[in-house]
């Protein structure tokens, strides 16, 4: 019941960050003054529509029975669009190509956004995961009984943070166990204890490691934490670099998602599924429903912000039908008459999207292909938490 519950809640999520996404595009066409005729969540049948009148004209909100995305349209978005005669001194096409650009790139900031107050949630409640597991300098324990420990026989407690080495700064474990390993006898070790800043003199015994000698006194490390917790102020900046990471790890998949591919056709055949290779939105929901049946609500949350950040770069690539592909229309646009104008011309007008249409269909049939092929490896072959 609870893998059920997870897959439920996670297929709610991803259609409330698509409806926001068709949200984006709705806000910033209207601020814009563009003409807005429809606005359904939802894909397939209508299950209820009103009207609203605005200014400009009246919009239709909606709900369509298949939850699966949802549609802003945006009158005079491509020349293709047939526009009635008040429509067509608004229609986008006509408007500045920052404005239409911003319009076409705010779908995409809206998954940012939603992706951001995900972590920002988690990083001020069960925290962010720790990028850096590197230990700190903080004894956990010492690790050999009194009389034939040397640091516990110097007087090192667990909790204290060891600051030096003899004449080595030690800001991070493996540091001291640099310099712990090259020390002999008699070493000054400076700690870091309540606040307070001691030196202690720690006979530093010799032991064979691996076939060398090399020096010991008998203390762990506190492990790091697997996640780590902030204040509201201090969460918007590790929100800022953990969003950043994200976002690198996401350009890292998309450059090696063809390569990845025939991983996936093999796993669809019988072989072992590798983690690392592309998923579908269903994958995505099974993995949040495990991740809700283990209790791992941290591993759910962080899921959900990834597939917002994938969706963001995703729509921006510059190929239609993708938001990504009519802004590099819209600019490509404004650079050839930029030309003309430089060369005495006219402007050229929109292009004309007819001629693009073998193109845009071509797209659209290779990926759906690629869905369909992950789909049904995320069917047949899933990849498991574990």
């Amino acid at each position: 019941m609870a893998y059920v519950i997870g897959i439920t809640l996670f297929v709610a999520g991803l259609c409330l960050s698509l409806a926001l996404h068709e949200a984006g595009h709705l806000l910033s066409a209207r601020a814009f003054g563009m003409r807005v005729r429809r606005f359904f969540v939802g894909r397939g049948p209508t299950v209820f529509s009103f009207r609203v009148k605005h200014a400009d004209g009246d919009t239709e909100y909606g709900l369509k029975a298949l939850p699966i995305g949802g549609f802003c349209d945006i009158a005079g978005m491509t020349t293709l669009d047939d526009l009635t005669p008040d429509e067509r001194p608004r229609a986008m096409w006509r408007h500045p190509a920052w404005k239409r650009t911003v319009v076409m790139a705010s779908g995409a900031f809206t998954h940012v956004l939603l992706a951001m107050a995900i972590l920002y949630g988690m990083a001020v409640s069960m925290g962010l995961p720790n990028l850096n597991p590197v230990a700190e300098p903080i004894v956990a324990a010492t690790t050999c009984p009194a009389g034939t420990c040397p640091a516990a026989d110097a007087g090192i407690r667990p909790g204290d943070r060891i600051t030096a080495v003899g004449a080595t700064a030690t800001p991070l474990w493996p540091d001291v166990i640099t310099a712990v390993q090259r020390a002999k006898g008699p070493t000054a070790v400076t700690v870091l204890r309540d606040g307070r800043s001691l030196t202690v003199t720690v006979a530093v015994a010799r032991v064979t490691r691996d076939g060398a000698e090399v020096g010991m006194i008998g203390a762990t490390a506190r492990t790091p934490a697997a996640y780590l917790t902030y204040g509201p102020v201090d969460a918007a900046g590790a929100t800022l670099a953990f969003t950043g990471d994200l976002f690198g790890r996401t350009f890292d998949q998309l450059a090696a998602f063809p390569q990845r591919l025939p991983a996936v056709v093999a796993a669809i055949g019988g072989a072992e599924r590798s983690a690392d290779t592309p998923i579908s939105m269903v994958g995505a929901s099974r993995l949040g429903g495990e991740a809700v049946e283990r209790g791992l609500w941290e591993v759910f949350l962080l899921l959900l912000a990834s597939l917002n950040l994938f969706m963001a770069v995703f729509n921006l690539l510059p190929l239609l039908p993708l938001d990504g592909g009519h802004i590099l229309v819209i600019w490509f646009e404004r650079s050839r008459d930029a030309v003309r104008r430089w060369r005495g011309l006219p402007a050229a007008g929109p292009i004309d999207f007819t001629r693009l249409y073998p193109v845009t269909m071509a797209l659209v049939l290779i990926g759906g292909a690629v869905m369909l092929l992950t789909i049904t490896a995320d069917v047949v072959n899933p990849i498991r938490l574990s």
